[in-house]
């Protein structure tokens, strides 16, 4: 049988709260190995060994702790022992590590990330199920140069694009308009589309070592937001990520501000409010071009990508470049 490495930082999937319900519970008070002794059949899929790295919210990540994450799956993968790895994480910003993961991993080995939207002692636990099919998946041999993927209710989706799109509903994540990549039925894995976009050992991101990441912020745009919110943000931030309404849209006087702050140096991504679309150049709101257009990226995975990028450079144009090819 193929070994597979669980990593775990904990999240909902490591929850307790009052015996049978869903509600107030404290995330990350489980430890992997009780998770996996609720599953016995999942010894059945490969030879398991359990890393619990982490035992959190999900709202407690940070990018100190996407570096540590990364840094030691790279090192699991490195092994000829390991197969594969599969992370637990907490569902409300799981779509952040995981598009961090897909940037920063230099393997072809599968990277699963999975978790729950019910806690581990509520009735009907959602969590166990998910970790079998993640097993599953991470031991098949198509999984293998996928690069990192999701696994939710029974679904595949790619490390990129994985999107939570409900907060309540146990089938809470999505691809928006881009579709998932295929479905579990148990341990048996069904691929219909892949993604084609860089990632993992074809990422310039998983050759360096990283350490650091500058800063990066988010503003939203809103009707009469004050444009004084940007100069507040430019203090601390080398980059922005703007969440413009319609195609990444604003009012003039963002845009002036816009100007101002870029010949300071300070970095713009364009994304919108709006969940399905794609952001391009707009010769009306960016006229001078001084905004990366996002792409068909959320606005908190503009801002993983947008920190790596200024990583290495600050040459706008290649960034643009980044952009387009992630």
């Amino acid at each position: 049988m193929k070994t597979i490495a669980i990593v775990a930082t904990g999240g909902t999937i490591a929850g307790v709260g009052q015996a049978g319900k869903t509600i107030a519970y404290h995330a990350g008070e489980f430890k992997i190995d009780q998770i996996i002794e609720s599953i016995p059949m999942i010894n059945e899929l490969a030879n398991i060994e359990e890393y619990q790295v982490l035992n959190v919210d999900s709202n407690e990540m940070n990018p100190s702790r996407w570096i540590a994450l990364s840094k030691t799956i790279n090192e699991l993968l490195a092994q000829d022992t390991i197969d594969g790895v599969v992370v637990t994480h907490g569902t409300d910003t799981l779509d952040e590590t995981a598009y961090y993961l897909t940037l920063t991993i230099n393997s072809q080995k599968p990277v699963i990330i999975t978790g729950a939207m019910r806690p581990a002692s509520a009735t009907s636990a959602d969590g166990p199920f998910n970790l079998y099919e993640s097993v599953a998946l991470a031991i098949h041999d198509e999984a293998y140069g996928q690069g990192v993927m999701g696994v939710f209710s029974s679904t595949i989706y790619s490390g990129r694009d994985i999107q939570k799109v409900n907060n309540f509903k146990v089938d809470a994540f999505d691809q928006k308009s881009l579709g998932c990549l295929g479905y579990m039925q148990d341990q048996e894995v069904y691929f219909y589309s892949k993604t084609f976009k860089k990632h993992t050992y074809l990422s310039r991101f998983s050759k360096k070592d990283i350490n650091e990441l500058p800063h990066v912020g988010i503003v939203y745009f809103y009707a009469g937001a004050s444009a004084q919110i940007l100069y507040d943000m430019a203090q601390y931030h080398e980059g922005i990520i703007i969440t413009g309404s319609g195609s990444g849209n604003y009012s003039q006087d963002w845009l002036k501000a816009i100007e101002d702050l870029s010949n300071q140096g300070i970095v713009f991504v364009r994304c919108s409010r709006v969940t399905q679309g794609i952001i391009f150049n707009d010769e009306i709101f960016d006229p001078h071009h001084l905004c990366i257009p996002g792409n068909t990226l959320t606005p908190q995975k503009a801002r993983v990508l947008l920190m790596l990028s200024l990583s290495q450079t600050h040459d706008l144009e290649e960034m643009r470049h980044i952009f387009n090819e992630y």
